[in-house]
């Protein structure tokens, strides 16, 4: 059509008549040289941020007045403007390469990983069919064949890689409804015949909520379990609700077990988890975003004993794995309920004859070569070197709540994880004001949270850069804001 469209009116313009190559686009010539400007520039800036304040110092109306002479009419030099964002990265975001960066599971990124960043964005890979990246998609299955043999699943496990954590639990609860009724994936939960229903801790993380959401089923389909002392969900109420949920019709699912909560590091109970699921026909699903780095430990992945008895598997390799943003991995032992949860065919898509497409099992469509990041990362320093980072976040750790036991704090969080939950001695200003003054500080950054209803100070030790000298430096920094003056004068 387009050709006899053209045909009818005037000829249309010779090839010497096309205009120039956009400026977006360049020589090879010109593009080594700004790559190695780049490399030069962020070298220079890792330094500072390294040596620098942790929190940022930005001023959003006179950085939103900078902004505005961005008007994108008149072009700017690509040097300049590189330098100009670098330097505005350096004061408007939390320094997380920071080694005094002790805040949430934003990474310090390893070396393997930033470097696997530039491989991806030179080839630009399109995962969405093994026709197209055949070689892509074959190393990100080899990765989760590889965990899922970690976590004692069986050979035909498969999965894929996500764009975070609430990607991965959200296909766990999509492939949780389709296992639990095969017509929910043309009726969705009309096809129930009631409320379906799904179970996790009460301190389970709050992205549940959002993903009970996107499934239609609402904040009411998420059931909170209470917690035991030590913080993890109690077994025994979990069967209570099961029988007393079903009495009212409801339609449990699924039940969800957090290996490593969020704000404290705690484990769920797994095996009991894993048997209760067993016990009424529920799909079991292990949120281990932060404590599934422990697979990579032979001295302790058996914190994590029954996650092989798991339907499926969340890990976030962006958090204690050390790849940049975002990187997640979901893992299951029923590849085709996965397939039957995401399986639509299209005529626009390159004929392949592999099963397993990712468009086909996976909730995107358009996707990047996310698993390069890990697999880049795991071959360089192997088991074993993951391993070592691993176990030393955990020495730190206690090397942290040693410091401050001594000093008549308390760490009332009984984790094996690589986060401490302390509380001030009796005289000490308030929680979120000593958290506020250490941010303040520029010294280091730390958060605030709960823990069995009582605010703590929240430490998270999985920076791989942070050292010995870091820890003991955020110990007399906390100590010493045992007064409201002090903290004033933060």
């Amino acid at each position: 059509m387009r050709l006899a469209a053209l045909e009818e009116t005037a000829p249309g313009p010779m090839a010497d008549q096309i205009r120039p190559m956009s400026g977006l686009f360049c020589a090879d010539g010109d593009y080594v040289r700004y790559e190695d400007l780049l490399t030069e520039i962020l070298r220079e800036a890792r330094q500072r941020v390294c040596e620098g304040r942790v929190a940022p110092v930005l001023s959003a109306s006179v950085f939103r007045d900078r902004l505005s002479t961005y008007d994108f009419v008149e072009p700017k030099p690509l040097q300049s403007t590189i330098e100009w964002v670098v330097n505005q990265l350096e004061q408007g975001v939390v320094q997380v390469t920071n080694p005094r960066y002790f805040g949430l599971f934003n990474p310090a990124p390893c070396l393997p990983a930033e470097l696997a960043e530039r491989i991806v964005a030179a080839f630009n890979p399109q995962l969405a069919t093994a026709t197209t990246s055949p070689a892509a998609i074959e190393i990100e299955r080899h990765v989760i064949r590889a965990f899922a043999e970690r976590a004692g699943l069986p050979a035909e496990a498969g999965g894929h890689f996500a764009s975070g954590g609430s990607e991965a639990n959200f296909t766990a609860l999509l492939c949780a409804l389709a296992q639990a009724n095969p017509a929910f994936v043309d009726k969705g939960i009309l096809a129930f015949d009631g409320p379906p229903t799904f179970y996790v801790s009460d301190d389970a993380h709050r992205a549940w909520l959002k993903i009970a959401v996107q499934c239609g089923l609402g904040h009411g389909a998420v059931r909170l379990v209470p917690t035991d002392d030590e913080g993890r969900l109690n077994p025994e109420v979990l069967g209570v609700m099961l029988e007393h949920d079903k009495q009212k019709n409801l339609v449990p699912v699924m039940i969800a077990a957090t290996a490593g909560t969020t704000g404290a590091g705690i484990i769920d109970p797994l095996h009991a988890c894993a048997d209760l699921a067993r016990q009424h026909g529920l799909w079991f699903h292990i949120d281990a975003a932060w404590g599934g780095g422990l697979l990579v430990s032979n001295k302790m992945r058996g914190l994590l004993a029954g996650i092989e008895h798991s339907d499926s598997v969340t890990i976030d390799a962006h958090k204690w794995l050390a790849t940049t943003m975002a990187c997640s991995l979901f893992i299951t032992r029923h590849p085709l309920v996965l397939k039957r949860a995401f399986f639509v065919d299209s005529s626009y898509m390159p004929p392949s004859d592999q099963s397993t497409d990712p468009h086909t099992t996976t909730l995107q469509w358009s996707r990047r070569f996310l698993g390069l990041r890990l697999f880049l990362s795991l071959a360089t320093v192997g088991w074993q070197g993951y391993s070592d980072h691993v176990e030393r976040s955990v020495e730190l750790a206690d090397l942290l709540a040693q410091q401050l036991m001594m000093r008549g704090w308390v760490v009332p969080n009984r984790s094996r994880l690589a986060v401490v939950c302390a509380i001030p001695p009796q005289g000490f200003p308030a929680v979120a004001e000593i958290a506020q003054a250490v941010v303040a500080s520029g010294i280091a950054w730390i958060s605030k949270t709960q823990f069995k209803g009582q605010d703590v100070v929240r430490i998270c030790l999985t920076n791989g850069r942070t050292m010995p000298e870091d820890v003991l430096t955020l110990v007399e920094l906390l100590n010493g804001f045992r007064s409201a003056d002090a903290v004033k004068t933060a």
